[in-house]
């Protein structure tokens, strides 16, 4: 949590007095094994009728299951080739990847196994690997900072929680000296990540759109 303090000039019966107000600013934090479940929950019920998640998702009466399960293996992936951070007030949490890290070892092999039979399915690997290898060959170049998952409780949204991730998304962007970029297949969403000063680079049809977008 960070505390900020402003000094605030109060006249009072011709007195000047100083004024200290304290403020929480939302922070987030590098999330820890113990954030799992919480950080897994969020993300489920954030992406439940995301068409890009569903895309690659059986569609049958285990579906949410199957969402959730793709949460626990990009929790994990995150966790060896990326970042995973959540607010300190654990409503929002962001899964992050630095692309250029990731690399088959004998986890990642058993986290893809666990992912095909629990999540993916043998019939989707094909059109998951192809969407997966389009997306891949259109990143823009040099290092990046790949948001894979951004999410906040449904409970506490449009309360600014989410703005305050991605602002401290993009801080840390800005520090690493990686260009931000992302996927998004929820129109709405488009002009709230603009907002924070991403554009569109690319755009692909899977059946569905799929908008690529990045922060220089």
């Amino acid at each position: 949590m960070l505390i900020q303090f402003f000094t605030v000039n109060v006249e009072l019966t011709g007195t000047k007095i100083d004024v200290f107000l304290v403020i929480d600013v939302p922070l987030m934090t590098k999330a820890a094994n113990t954030d799992r479940e919480r950080i897994v929950n969020i993300l489920t019920d954030s992406f439940e009728d995301n068409k890009s998640v569903n895309y690659i998702i059986n569609q049958d009466d285990k579906r949410k299951l199957r969402i959730k399960r793709l949460m626990e293996y990009s929790f994990e992936v995150c966790k060896m080739f990326g970042e995973v951070f959540i607010t300190d007030d654990k409503k929002g949490c962001a899964l992050l990847i630095y692309p250029e890290k990731k690399k088959t070892t004998l986890k990642s092999i058993l986290l893809d196994i666990k992912f095909i039979t629990t999540c993916l399915g043998l019939g989707n690997i094909k059109k998951a690997m192809k969407r997966e290898a389009a997306i891949h060959k259109a990143h823009p170049d040099g290092l990046l900072y790949y948001l894979w998952f951004i999410g906040v409780a449904q409970n506490e949204q449009h309360r600014g929680i989410g703005s305050d991730l991605m602002n401290n998304i993009i801080t840390e962007a800005e520090k690493l000296n990686r260009t931000l970029c992302l996927e998004t297949s929820t129109l709405k969403n488009i002009p709230w990540y603009e907002k924070f000063g991403l554009t569109i680079y690319k755009q692909f049809d899977f059946g569905y759109t799929l908008f690529c977008m990045k922060k220089d």
